[in-house]
């Protein structure tokens, strides 16, 4: 009799595969919709959004230099303000835009083949290639002003990025649940990255404030993203309550947290 192991059946990654491609394809579906339906009818107004954190960025350093404000650390003004509203509005046009990515296609999920997931990941996807553009832009911005945006630590700088990104969608994928289930809860959340933002450290250098203030802004993930950031640009920079633990594991608590809750209240977001 013969006793020789058989090859694995190929069927389970035949399964993954089908499930991979279906996947590729309804996200793809979803991100010319998204493009089409959010900018003026018509794919190139998607050049629209990474312009919006780079006018947010252009705006707040023009204001800063017109009434002479000086940079705090090094002799770029542009650069100190820069690195750290960069990580501070990846945080807030990520998260802010996936919160309505569920009640602005929930029509698409008549269709049995589009998930939920498939929507708030495509909108998220959607987004980060916008950050990324804009960062880009930002760069090639930095540079025709004699700036120089390389980091003292390249790694460190894409490390806490890569952190805020992650954060990001996992908040962003919670908030979408939540505002398929009640819909107010999105322009709550809009107006509260207001709150976000400001404590965040990045529009604001919060050391010149009381210790107490820094304290409670240490509550925001945001808070050490931007000081993250900064670290990684300046030798010597603050980072009173600074924690990258916190912020990793608020990115992979969130992303976890999200996706347990779009697969509980599926269900209940589909009868809704």
């Amino acid at each position: 009799m013969d006793h020789s192991p058989r090859p694995a059946s190929p069927s389970g990654q035949v399964s993954i595969g089908v499930a991979l491609g279906r996947m590729r394809n309804v996200m793809h579906a979803v991100i010319l919709r998204d493009i089409r339906s959010r900018y003026f009818n018509h794919g190139l107004g998607f050049l629209i959004q990474p312009l919006m954190p780079v006018a947010h960025v252009l705006i707040l350093l023009t204001i800063y230099t017109v009434i002479g404000r000086q940079a705090i650390f090094g002799d770029d003004l542009f650069l100190f303000f820069a690195t750290g509203l960069v990580p501070a509005l990846t945080f807030t046009y990520i998260s802010r835009f996936m919160a309505v990515s569920i009640l602005s296609n929930k029509g698409m999920l008549a269709f049995p083949a589009v998930h939920l997931l498939d929507i708030v990941l495509a909108r998220s996807f959607l987004e980060l290639i916008g950050i990324i553009i804009s960062i880009f832009v930002m760069t090639i911005i930095l540079l025709a002003v004699g700036s120089d945006p390389s980091p003292q630590f390249p790694m460190e700088a894409m490390l806490a990025m890569v952190a805020i990104s992650f954060t990001a969608v996992g908040v962003g994928i919670i908030v979408s649940v939540i505002s398929a289930i009640t819909p107010f809860f999105a322009t709550f959340y809009a107006l509260f990255m207001a709150v976000v933002y400001l404590s965040s450290g990045g529009p604001i250098y919060l050391n010149q404030f009381p210790e107490e203030v820094s304290y409670y802004c240490s509550f925001n993930p945001i808070y050490h993203g931007v000081l993250w950031v900064r670290s990684a640009y300046y030798l010597g920079y603050p980072t009173n309550d600074f924690s990258k633990l916190y912020l990793v594991a608020w990115a992979m608590g969130s992303v976890c947290i999200g996706l347990l809750m779009e697969r509980g209240l599926k269900r209940f977001i589909l009868e809704n």
